[in-house]
C-alpha cells in the first residue's frame, strides 16, 4: 500500500491530509504561522505528525512560490516566510521521510489530471487559476512540466493585449500592462465593475456605488447571476479576455483539457461560455478539436490532493507510464478490491472547442 501525505501551504491556511492508495482522508486545517521560517516549519512538522500513519513513505508540499524542484529550495515567496529556505532538506530531517516541494498551481494541475477515483484521465492538461492574479500549471505527457528553472506555467505573465501600435512598450513592474493577469485577473474584473457602476448609475452595480457599498468583481458576478444586464456584460468581457489566454495555451500545447480554477469558477457558464467562444476564434484551424475547456473538478481539495499525488509520482521514480495513469496496453490500475477498474472518461459537460475556418469572434464593447 502506498501511504503519503499532501500539504497545501497557503498564505492564510495550511491543509494536511493522508493519501493511502486512493483513500484521501479529511484534511487537518490550521491558520498559517507566518511569524518566521522556523515557526512555520515547526508547524508543518507538527501537523504532519498529527496525521501520519506508521507506513508513511513520502510527503508532497505545494507552496505559493517559485521553487527549485530538484533541491526543494523555495527560490522566492511573497506570502509565506520561506524565501531561500531549502524546505525539502530542512523538513525532511524533521519528519524522517522524503519530501517533495513544488508550486501550488502545478500540483493543482496534477490533481485535475485525475478523476474522482484518482485515476489519471488526462495526459496533457493546462491549468489556469484565476483569482486575485492568474497562475498556471502544466501536465504534459502524463508528467508535471517544470521547464529549465522549475518555473514553467506562469501563464499570467504571457501577453494578450500589449499595445504595439507605437514604440515597443518599456517593461514595468509585474504584472505587465497587457499581460494575461493584468487583463483577466480578479483585479481586472474589479476595474471593469467599477467603471460599469460609474457609467450606469441605474444598474445594480450603480446602485451599490450610490449606496457607498463595495463594487468589485464579487458583486459583479452576484449581480450578473441575478440577471443584471450591465453586470452580465462585465463578466462576459472578463470571459472573453480569458478566452484569448486560453487560445494561446491551446495554440502552444494542444492539450486534452484546459481547466479553469481559482475563485473565478463561481461565475460558472457566465464566464466559461464567452471564454470558449472567443478561444475558438483564435485557435489555429486544426488545433483544439480534441480540447475540452472546463471548470476545475476537485475544488478546494485540489491543492492538498495534488501535493499527495506529487509524492506518489516522485516515489515511482519516473516510471512509464505514470503510477496512476490508465494505459490501454497495460490494463487498468486495480481498485482497492484488486479488480480491474474500467476507464473513466474526461469531463464532457463542456464540449470541445470547435474551431471555425477563420475570423475573429465578436467581443463585448466594454473597456477599462
Amino acid at each position: 500500500m502506498t501511504e503519503v501525505i499532501g500539504v497545501d501551504l497557503g498564505g492564510t491556511k495550511v491543509a494536511v491530509t493522508q493519501l493511502a492508495d486512493r483513500d484521501l482522508a479529511e484534511s487537518l486545517i490550521r491558520p498559517t504561522d507566518r511569524s518566521g521560517p522556523d515557526a512555520l516549519i515547526g508547524q508543518l512538522a507538527a501537523m504532519i505528525d498529527e496525521v501520519r500513519g506508521p507506513g508513511l513513505q513520502a510527503i508532497g508540499i505545494g507552496v505559493p512560490s517559485v521553487v527549485d524542484f530538484e533541491t526543494g529550495r523555495v527560490v522566492s515567496s511573497v506570502n509565506i516566510p520561506l524565501a531561500n529556505v531549502p524546505l525539502r532538506e530542512v523538513l525532511g530531517r524533521r519528519v524522517g521521510v522524503p519530501v517533495f516541494v513544488d508550486n501550488d498551481a502545478t500540483v493543482a494541475a496534477l490533481a485535475e489530471a485525475h478523476d474522482e477515483n484518482l485515476v489519471m484521465v488526462s495526459r496533457d492538461l493546462v491549468m489556469i487559476t484565476v483569482g486575485t492574479g492568474v497562475g498556471g500549471g502544466l501536465v504534459l505527457g502524463g508528467r508535471i512540466y517544470r521547464g529549465a528553472t522549475g518555473g514553467a506555467g506562469e501563464l499570467g505573465h504571457t501577453l494578450i493585449g500589449a499595445d504595439l501600435t507605437g514604440p515597443t512598450p518599456v517593461p514595468r513592474r509585474f504584472p505587465q500592462a497587457g499581460s494575461f493577469e493584468h487583463e483577466a485577473s480578479g483585479h481586472a474584473l474589479d476595474s471593469v465593475a467599477s467603471k460599469c457602476a460609474r457609467e450606469h448609475p441605474d444598474s445594480a452595480l450603480g446602485n451599490l456605488l450610490a449606496a457607498g457599498k463595495p463594487v468589485t468583481g464579487v458583486e459583479a458576478v452576484d449581480a450578473a447571476q441575478a440577471g443584471d444586464e450591465v453586470a452580465a456584460k462585465a463578466v462576459q468581457l472578463w470571459g472573453e479576455r480569458l478566452g484569448i489566454g486560453i487560445a494561446n495555451a491551446i495554440n502552444t500545447f494542444d492539450p486534452e483539457e484546459v481547466v479553469i480554477g481559482g475563485g473565478a469558477v463561481r461565475a460558472g457558464e457566465l464566464l466559461l461560455e464567452p471564454a470558449r467562444r472567443v478561444a475558438a476564434g483564435y485557435v489555429l484551424p486544426g488545433l483544439g478539436s480534441r480540447t475540452t475547456i472546463r471548470a476545475a473538478r476537485h475544488g478546494v481539495r485540489a491543492g492538498v490532493l495534488g501535493a499527495a499525488l506529487l509524492a506518489v509520482h516522485e516515489l515511482a521514480e519516473d516510471q512509464a507510464p505514470s503510477p496512476t495513469e490508465v494505459v490501454a496496453h497495460h490494463g487498468f490500475p486495480p481498485s482497492a478490491s484488486g479488480a480491474a477498474q474500467a476507464p473513466v472518461g474526461n469531463d464532457v459537460s463542456a464540449p470541445p472547442v470547435s474551431v471555425p475556418p477563420g475570423g475573429t469572434p465578436p467581443t463585448t464593447e466594454v473597456s477599462t
